[in-house]
């Protein structure tokens, strides 16, 4: 039976710990349980963040193994390699493929149920990689996919707009990496088209804006891990925002990494698009209207994220 106030968090690294600490403050858990292949730093994880509990809501956090995950409501994936100064989160596959085979078997060995939501990179590889290893239902596989990169894109457009990020209705889809697009074409602020508004604020040189807009967006993580070495509070924030779209039920729709089923033509690939999700993990993806170039980058996308999965031998499993 699935506990609904439990949840698991595997890999204890800088994204795994923090993702930790988000949830522990986010109230949506009484009870978290770490896991990593270094029992010791799950312990030293599970304590330091628990020294934190009267601060915040009740919660038992504590260093466990896979049979104590078996009752999560969801189990967040973020093990796997750290991407390196200069290295594409592509080039991380074979690395991380193989650590999933060593950790996605053991999730499916003790009866896991819930939901599984997978954040390590290349987060759309590894989402294809843990529905064929899980034997989970699809809709119970979550990639985090593109979340962050449009919080990127919201936030910059926000500064550039002089508004509230919050009110900036705009998507980045396809890969979470080199080859992801903004949907220009369909974005908004507080329902009124982007370029509208932009004129309204006093912006007319549109295709140079949104150029170095996605530029800053798709170099974001690069420019962080050239400075500090990892990027990791602001995906962390992105597990917990999804943790509360799954938990509270609430059907929004985010970018999440799923199983393609024909849409835009797209079949057997995890790739990000807009998606209602809830307590039952993906509803469906939301059709949002592509003009003719972004549908073709998408399928530009999709075709790199295909060769990937077609290299590493993963629809073989």
């Amino acid at each position: 039976m699935i506990d609904t106030r439990k949840v698991a968090v595997v890999g204890c690294g800088f994204v795994g710990s923090s993702s930790a600490f988000a949830l522990m403050q986010s109230g949506l858990f009484s009870e978290m349980v770490l896991i990593d292949v270094d029992r010791a730093r799950a312990e030293g994880e599970a304590l330091d963040i628990g020294n934190g509990s009267p601060f915040a809501h009740p919660i038992d956090v504590y260093a466990g193994d896979y049979e104590d995950a078996a009752d999560a409501a969801i189990i967040v994936v973020t093990a796997g390699a750290a991407q390196k100064p200069g290295e594409t989160r592509l080039d991380l596959v074979n690395k991380n493929v193989g650590i999933y085979e060593s950790i996605i078997p053991r999730i499916r060995e003790v009866g896991f149920e819930g939901i599984l939501l997978v954040v390590s990179n290349p987060v759309d590889v590894l989402t294809y990689a843990a529905i064929k290893m899980s034997g989970l239902p699809e809709s119970h596989v979550i990639g985090s996919g593109t979340v962050l990169d449009s919080a990127r894109l919201q936030e910059a457009l926000g500064d550039h707009l002089g508004v509230d990020p919050r009110d900036v209705g705009a998507y980045i889809i396809g890969e979470h990496g080199d080859s992801e697009l903004a949907v220009w074409s369909s974005a908004d602020v507080a329902g009124v088209p982007l370029k509208d508004f932009c004129e309204m604020r006093g912006h007319f040189d549109h295709v140079a804006a949104q150029r170095r807009i996605a530029d800053d967006v798709k170099g974001a993580a690069y420019e962080i891990i050239a400075r500090k070495k990892a990027t990791y509070y602001g995906i962390a924030m992105s597990v917990a925002r999804l943790c509360g779209a799954i938990m509270r039920d609430e059907h929004c729709v985010l970018p999440v990494s799923s199983l393609m089923v024909g849409e835009y033509g797209l079949t057997d690939i995890a790739i990000s698009l807009p998606t209602i999700i809830g307590r039952a993990g993906i509803e469906c993806r939301v059709p949002i209207s592509l003009d003719e170039d972004e549908l073709a980058r998408l399928h530009a996308s999709a075709e790199a994220l295909s060769d990937v999965i077609d290299r590493a031998g993963l629809r073989e499993l």
